[in-house]
């Protein structure tokens, strides 16, 4: 009898260990389907993007090799040395006012220090700072252009962030009316101004959902629609897209720039079967996080100029690919109850006047706006089906989902909003979106014939009014380029030629002067040799050969210069969105 219960006991071991082993496997081969669907480059993973960032030195060029890095013949460094102390002279005397007041509260506004330091690579960052500053003050907007203090006028390519949809004087007039309109209730906070009725429909007309609340930003938006969905799924991760940007906040910036590691969330490959599989096998996601705008650039972080390590930066739209990949994770995520969400923070009302969701023909459960929809002043806005929206459980009494917010419903922004609300509807609006892709896309094509004509080897590429440009030799100083821009009046955002936004305001005329001053600005460029490159350049080489630096930095403990002694520097991470170091 004993043996038998030791035979049993046995057996029953041998299941359990069986059952376990068997657990093991299910849970080993549901993480490798997780560690295929992410993206093979460091935008897919996190964490040892992370810990590169951690590991890559300060280190700076010397007088020599700043204009040389690339081991040009001396006369190309030379025309490279003669174009950099031009432009600095036209720098100094034509912003002369603009730099002066950057200059004196550049320490005390944190934001600008860092903006300053990431608008190239940080191996040339210094003497750029010192020598090609424009400023960052601005005097006035009117149409399509911004007048610095110093009253040089430019043609705007910053689209203030994706704001400026409609041109300035739209905004500006929305502002003054919207004020106007609920200047009796002024900055009462609490309650509603009747204003927010009328906004409400209008958004659920928009987009096609029940429900809507208010936030103060895109980024706040964002969260309280990925909180929503955690506490209706009762589930823990979200789901992003590598390169994909929804915010600052912490679980949508898996990688550097985040303090910590995001924990609950899942950074996929875009446009990727992998994906698809991990929605359907894992009970964790709680939801997925689109942005339409990685369709011009999948799987690729947000570009700037701060990240030209060379020139492999690629874009190319596809509406057709694009379409047929939301369709099929819309129909995953309706099969696995997972809230699809469009963040629309950046594109809304841009590329149709129903946004993403009618330009894609793709319906979300949850969407969110920002920027544009506020009229002028800042706001976020999410909307959703009632059953996601709601914040509390009816049977449940204490089991709530809080937000709230001083500033949501301010009566300033709600009468800005109004107007921008009623003002898209009437018929100049409405005629900006007719042919709109037809007219974007013939624009970069002419200027692509002219870049080509004029044999340099720069080019554009575009989706609908929001552009960036791609250089096609390698090379190690295309974040040049954007200084040639300014100096022949165009503006471009902190981040440079990696995005241009256009409003859509802008006339054949607007656009054939930008254009003009883009190919002059190209020219002179490439005539002061910084797209010299030897027969024998390539991206790869080039990406070798930073390796290699950054290595002997490592040997030596970095906060050098490479050639020359050099003080410590604080900026030692990678550029913001950035998979690889810069240079």
């Amino acid at each position: 009898m004993a043996a038998m219960d030791s035979q049993a006991l046995t057996y029953a071991l041998y299941g359990l260990a069986a059952l376990a082993l068997a657990a093991g496997l299910v849970k080993l081969k549901r993480r490798l389907e997780l560690s295929l669907a992410k993206h093979p480059s460091l935008t897919g993973h996190a964490r040892v993007a992370r810990r590169i960032a951690s590991l890559i030195p300060f280190y700076e060029y010397d007088d020599s090799l700043f204009f040389n890095s690339d081991d040009a013949p001396q006369d190309v460094a030379a025309r490279r040395r003669a174009g950099f102390e031009r432009l600095a002279r036209l720098y100094a005397e034509r912003f002369a006012k603009t730099r002066l007041a950057t200059a004196k509260v550049k320490e005390p506004i944190s934001d600008l220090k860092f903006t300053e330091a990431y608008r190239v690579p940080f191996q040339f960052s210094r003497r750029v700072r010192e020598n090609l500053g424009a400023g960052t003050f601005v005097e006035s907007s009117s149409g399509v252009t911004l007048t610095d203090l110093d009253g040089n006028r430019f043609y705007d390519l910053t689209g203030s962030y994706g704001v400026n949809a409609f041109g300035y004087d739209f905004y500006k007039e929305c502002m003054e009316r919207g004020l106007a309109r609920t200047q009796a209730l002024g900055p009462v906070l609490g309650s509603y101004h009747p204003l927010v009725a009328y906004n409400v429909e209008r958004i659920k007309q928009i987009s096609g959902l029940d429900e809507v609340s208010f936030h103060m930003s895109g980024t706040e938006a964002v969260m309280q629609a990925v909180r929503l969905a955690r506490y209706h799924t009762r589930r823990t991760h979200l789901v992003r897209f590598s390169g994909a940007y929804h915010g600052w906040w912490g679980d949508v910036q898996a990688g550097v720039g985040n303090p910590l590691p995001a924990r609950e969330t899942y950074t996929l490959r875009d446009m990727s079967a992998r994906a698809l599989k991990v929605l359907r096998t894992r009970r964790d996601i709680a939801c997925v996080l689109v942005n339409p705008l990685q369709a011009m650039h999948p799987n690729a972080s947000p570009a700037a100029d701060s990240a030209l390590v060379d020139s492999a930066r690629a874009a190319h739209f596809d509406k057709a690919r694009y379409t047929d990949w939301l369709k099929r994770l819309r129909a995953v995520c309706t099969q696995r109850g997972i809230v699809l969400i469009f963040d629309e923070v950046f594109v809304g009302f841009r590329l149709a006047p129903g946004g993403a969701q009618e330009y894609f023909g793709v319906r979300a459960d949850m969407v969110t706006y920002g920027k544009t929809l506020g009229g002028g002043w800042p706001v976020g806005v999410v909307c959703g089906r009632a059953d996601l929206m709601q914040r509390f459980r009816e049977h449940r009494p204490a089991d709530i989902c809080f937000a709230r917010g001083t500033f949501n419903t301010h009566p300033g922004v709600m009468g800005a909003m109004a107007e921008f609300l009623e003002r898209i509807e009437a018929p100049d609006i409405r005629e900006l979106y007719t042919n709109l892709d037809a007219k974007w896309n013939g624009r970069a094509e002419r200027l692509n014939r002219r870049l080509a004509e004029a044999g340099v080897p720069v080019r554009v590429a575009n989706m609908s009014s929001i552009w960036t440009v791609l250089y096609t030799r390698p090379s190690r100083y295309n974040w040049m380029f954007q200084f040639y821009l300014r100096a022949e009046g165009l503006a471009l955002s902190w981040i440079g030629t990696g995005r241009l936004i256009f409003s859509l305001n802008y006339t054949e005329a607007d656009f054939n002067a930008v254009a003009d001053r883009f190919v002059v600005a190209a020219k002179a460029m490439d005539a002061d040799g910084w797209w010299w490159a030897s027969p024998a350049a390539s991206n790869k080489a080039i990406r070798q050969r930073i390796l290699r630096e950054v290595l002997a930095q490592r040997l030596i403990g970095g906060g050098r210069a490479a050639g020359a002694g050099a003080p410590p520097h604080p900026s030692h991470a990678l550029p913001p969105g950035g998979s690889s170091p810069s240079a």
